[in-house]
């Protein structure tokens, strides 16, 4: 579980967060919406360190990171998987590098034991016996899956995934999402995702917080968001035609 509580952001005079208070639970995708240049990305870089609150306080299961030194961050880092939006591979290494290089970094294991776990990792997304493809080989799809199995080469117990099913087809989509939810359940991990896309919303969001203006303007999941009166929310939620048109339909059924 990641607790954040009463976070503040500002850069230079420009505040960007204000009084940020959110719970993501374990074995849950727990996902923060909201359109462009509203803090998401900001309160994410916070979490994970890469940007200091000037107030308040990020805890990874009861521990406190915003007071940790730089030795118990680097150690508690090794528990953090990261999804990077434009999937980051390294283009110069073949599948099987890029996954083992988390382990390369920071696991004290043998060579073989490295190489079992990028295989258990390549099976998992259904990538099996593509250890030797390079970046460039590698479909939309593909690349974002080998990124998946990177991100949990470390078994980690946060997993934290930035506009997962970006520049994807629906279909492709469709699959990381499972994919993201399936290893979410299965290896109880506390699941942090960025997203733009409705359908990721509603298939897969089991906790929803909703950024409006750099605060924590609504909180719920997947089921009462279709049903809010909030304004900005529904703004959000049917911004497309296509949307507008579902809503309204759902409004005639009842």
């Amino acid at each position: 579980m990641i607790e954040i509580k009463n976070l503040d952001k500002s850069f230079g005079d420009r505040q960007i967060l204000f009084d940020i208070n959110a719970t993501f639970e374990t074995g849950k995708v727990n996902m923060i919406i909201g359109q462009s240049g509203q803090g998401k990305s900001v309160l994410t870089k916070c979490i994970v360190g890469l940007h200091e609150p000037d107030n308040g306080a990020v805890l990874f299961d009861g521990n406190n990171f915003t007071e940790m030194d730089r030795v118990e961050r680097k150690d508690l880092r090794k528990d953090i998987g990261m999804l990077f939006q434009a999937s980051a591979l390294f283009d110069s290494m073949n599948v099987e590098q890029n996954i083992m290089f988390p382990l390369t970094m920071f696991a004290k294991h043998s060579k073989k034991e490295m190489l079992n776990r990028v295989n258990f990792c390549l099976e998992r997304v259904n990538l099996e016996g593509k250890n030797n493809l390079l970046p460039a080989e590698l479909s939309g799809g593909m690349k974002k899956r080998v990124a998946i199995a990177r991100a949990i080469a470390m078994n980690p117990k946060y997993l934290f995934c930035d506009e997962p099913n970006s520049g994807l087809d629906p279909q492709t989509a469709i699959v990381i999402d499972n994919l993201i939810r399936e290893i979410t359940y299965e290896s109880n991990i506390t699941t942090v995702v960025i997203s733009h896309d409705m359908n990721s919303v509603i298939e897969i969001g089991d906790n929803i917080m909703f950024i409006h203006e750099g605060k924590d303007w609504w909180q719920g999941d997947k089921n009462s968001i279709i049903h809010t009166d909030n304004q900005e929310i529904i703004d959000f939620v049917y911004a497309s035609d296509f949307m507008k048109e579902i809503k309204d339909s759902m409004k005639n059924n009842h």
